[in-house]
């Protein structure tokens, strides 16, 4: 039977994610670098459990594993390591960063990755899943599609490992894509969007949405904004915060994100899609992405959920909803 291995188990989403998928009765292990936190853990769950770096010796410890699912972040000091691993070891690598670097370097491993039959895709918690499934449907409806915007309403409080891999983000600077190149932009200006109850001023960010669309629709042209509400984007000392929002802030904050297509003769279609928040979704769409793949929907290479799962992927998550324009 084959096995999905979970890594960065005893954090705030991978608990969550390690809940799901025993609940499911997947064949699952966890993993990470606190032997204690993982011990404990594997005990509640009944799972057996492994401790490792994400180093160059991760190897030896997927000899076994058909699927790496990682949710220890900030991805850029974990992602390279693991996905190196997993091409040595002939196992599948999953993430749920929004970190862009990230997906930059699973593209430029994509070639290595495929002469080694592994699939590697990153970004299967949200944003990415909704904005992903989103932009191919939402292409489909222009006729010469030439220019793509994204924009994602951040809601309610953020995680301690998202807080940390914002900075990551941040520091990519500020890209667009102009045919079909990411291009630093540091003058981006902001615009408005309406996610269902008017418009609201969103900025220029660079979240992995900016590689992952590209791959699934296309589309030569590609920008991406953020609107922040509350305190979803925290300063100070980050150590400082919370695991994550408890479950009665996750139910009260739900996550919207709209996509927007141009055509070349002008014309626009537009659609906005409603989810569970974002830290209820992820768990959800992840390990349905795992178990995707543990029953044989995967590429090699480098890969999106919309590329090996369809564009109706997001919507397969209880509560999605979407509203065309």
């Amino acid at each position: 039977m084959k096995k999905l291995l979970i890594y960065g188990a005893t954090g705030y989403t991978g608990r969550m994610a390690a809940e799901r998928a025993k609940a499911l009765g997947l064949n699952v292990e966890i993993a990470g670098r606190d032997r204690s936190r993982l011990a404990s853990l594997a005990d509640q769950l009944g799972v057996p459990f492994r401790v490792f770096e994400a180093d160059a010796h991760a190897e030896a410890s997927l000899s076994d594993i058909s699927v790496l699912l990682n949710f220890a972040g900030p991805f850029a000091h974990t992602a390279e390591a693991l996905m190196r691993a997993c091409m040595k070891a002939g196992a599948d690598y999953l993430d749920i960063t929004a970190e862009i670097n990230v997906y930059r370097l699973a593209e430029r491993l994509g070639t290595e990755a495929a002469s080694h039959s592994v699939m590697l895709m990153p970004g299967v918690g949200w944003d990415v899943v909704p904005t992903d499934s989103l932009a191919m449907q939402v292409a489909k409806r222009v006729k010469d599609p030439f220019a793509l915007s994204i924009a994602l309403q951040v809601p309610g409080s953020m995680s301690r490992g998202s807080a940390m891999s914002v900075s990551e983000i941040i520091g990519a600077g500020v890209l667009i894509r102009i045919d079909g190149e990411l291009v630093a932009t540091p003058d981006a200006t902001p615009r408005n969007f309406d996610f269902g109850e008017g418009p609201v001023l969103c900025a220029p960010l660079s979240f992995g949405d900016l590689v992952t669309a590209w791959h699934s629709t296309g589309i030569a042209n590609i920008t991406m904004f953020v609107h922040v509400s509350g305190d979803a984007f925290p300063e100070g000392d980050l150590s400082r915060l919370p695991d994550g929002p408890s479950a009665e802030e996750r139910d009260a904050h739900r996550a919207r994100a709209v996509v927007e297509v141009m055509g070349t003769d002008g014309s626009i279609a537009r659609s906005v899609i409603d989810t569970v928040n974002g830290y209820t979704y992820t768990p959800l769409s992840a390990v349905a992405a795992a178990g995707r793949v543990l029953n044989g929907e995967r590429h090699t290479g480098f890969a999106t959920p919309a590329q090996v799962f369809g564009s109706g992927f997001a919507e397969s998550i209880v509560g999605t909803h979407i509203t065309n324009f």
